[in-house]
């Protein structure tokens, strides 16, 4: 993220102010930058020139392209994750308790954030970006799914942890199918679809191994015949493949 300044002096809010503004005009530029011309073909001047900000300013206050690309997804994800975390609150505030219905919440939020950031979420999620952003978009995948696997207070377990990355999966790319959307109604549809997915998965919570065998109807396992190799369960005789 943007470097923040060290130490207060008798013009530190000023300076502090002037610091933030030039900070935002950078990432601002960049957003647009980025999205009209993708990571690799964008160049530190068309920044800076947009910014009416200067090369030298760009390096102290982010320490290049790549950093700067970076901040920009970061601030990103926060304004995500602040949207998906304050929808949650806000229902557990109104009395909702139960782990699906505010799975369900936050990932409306998330999907709405999607749409209103879609020119970012296209960029972040199109494959560009500087060396390392793929590995630093999967570790930020496994914290969310711990998030969301402590959300809807899963055991840790391999089913469970499969679970909640399914789930999670799920959002992902809805809000890549969201982002993607022409129009609001579509968009809408979308988040609505990737909503009801989410709570048929979630209706019967993580799948059991035990639950296969105890539901109605299900298959038993069949167990070995007794009689001589050769022989089917009605007493035929199974043929070799060469006998087919």
């Amino acid at each position: 993220m943007a470097k923040q300044p060290a130490g207060r002096s008798a013009g530190g809010a000023w300076q502090w102010g002037r610091t933030a503004q030039t900070q935002r005009a950078l990432l601002d530029a960049a957003r647009e930058v980025f999205v009209e011309q993708g990571f690799p073909e964008a160049s530190i001047a068309d920044v800076v020139e947009r910014a009416g900000s200067s090369v030298g300013s760009l390096y102290h206050h982010f320490g290049g392209k790549s950093e700067l690309f970076l901040a920009l997804w970061q601030e990103h994800q926060q304004a995500l994750e602040e949207a998906a975390s304050k929808a949650v609150a806000a229902a557990k505030g109104a009395g909702v308790n139960d782990p699906a219905e505010l799975f369900s919440v936050g990932s409306r939020a998330y999907l709405e954030g999607s749409w209103l950031r879609r020119d970012l979420a296209l960029l972040f999620l199109s494959g560009d970006g500087p060396a390392g952003f793929e590995v630093m978009r999967r570790q930020r995948g496994r914290q969310w799914i711990a998030q969301n696997d402590a959300l809807l207070k899963l055991s840790d377990t391999s089913l469970d942890r499969l679970y909640a990355a399914i789930l999670t999966s799920l959002i992902g790319e809805g809000a890549r199918e969201v982002a993607a959307a022409r129009t609001r109604r579509q968009a809408n549809l979308v988040i609505d679809a990737v909503i009801e997915y989410a709570r048929r998965l979630s209706a019967g919570g993580p799948w059991k191994p035990e639950e296969a065998h105890d539901a109605p109807g299900a298959a038993r396992p069949v167990a070995p015949s007794r009689r001589g190799n050769g022989a089917d369960a009605s007493g035929g005789t199974l043929s070799s493949p060469s006998q087919r």
